[in-house]
């Protein structure tokens, strides 16, 4: 599984959105038929002696501060939108996968969007309405809005995806494990198991909480209304406990 080469340049951590500072590692003994581990158990298999507390980053508002910001196309045309916004020193994210298919008789290699519709772009929101209000170039780009309800109102505003995140989006896509998994539902377990950084593997570097999802014990993350992605298997001993207050 690739990303754009061109891409990997560009995604890097901004204030804001800091992974969670290094705590201990977790024990080498998860149950396996547990089907997902809760944070505030003691009894999850996980060992917390030396885990430090740390709070996960809250998302900053104000339209003047840079976020990660989730955008969508219509009719497949963000690698359009994409390469438009890079042309103009727009940090993006474009994330992809190379497929083979047989194509006038020859099986030919295909580079096509990981999360059709959707890519992402590093700026304030201010900074990105020029392009996603741009009717004349960008008449098919528009944020990624989330949905709240205030009373009987309900407020969208464009969705913010932390640095974190992002980082370990980035880091599933790029990956060469063939299970891997990116889908665009939320899958709750993913949003109460055991908060942790993987330290070594393929996957070092992805924060996010561990849960078993057809049979492997897996790291996932959920990305409000988006999507979840989570890893391919990895063993306890490759992870390390980042315990927050938010549960």
């Amino acid at each position: 599984m690739k990303v754009d080469e061109r891409t990997l340049k560009d995604v890097h951590t901004y204030g804001g959105g800091e992974i969670p500072p290094s705590a201990g590692f977790i024990s080498n003994a998860l149950p396996e038929a547990q089907s997902f581990i809760k944070a505030e158990s003691s009894h999850t298999g996980v060992s917390t002696r030396s885990a430090h507390l740390a709070v996960m980053p809250k998302a900053q508002t104000g339209e003047d501060t840079p976020h990660w910001y989730a955008l969508r196309c219509t009719y497949g045309r963000e690698k359009t939108a994409y390469d438009y916004m890079k042309s103009k020193g727009v940090t993006a994210f474009y994330p992809t996968i190379n497929s083979v298919k047989l194509i006038n008789g020859k099986r030919k290699v295909v580079t096509e969007s990981r999360l059709p519709n959707i890519f992402f772009a590093y700026g304030t929101e201010e900074q990105l309405k020029t392009y996603v209000y741009d009717n004349v170039n960008l008449s098919f780009l528009r944020f990624y809005y989330r949905h709240v309800h205030i009373g009987r109102r309900i407020e969208k505003t464009p969705l913010i995806v932390p640095d974190y995140q992002m980082k370990s989006l980035q880091i599933a896509c790029t990956s060469d494990e063939d299970d891997v998994i990116i889908v665009s539902e939320e899958i709750q377990k993913f949003e109460k198991g055991q908060l942790v950084r993987v330290v070594k593997g393929e996957f070092k570097g992805f924060v996010g909480r561990v849960a078993r999802h057809k049979g492997q014990q897996r790291v996932g993350i959920v990305v409000d209304n988006l999507l979840t992605v989570m890893t391919a298997y990895v063993p306890s001993a490759y992870c390390e406990v980042v315990e927050d207050k938010q549960n």
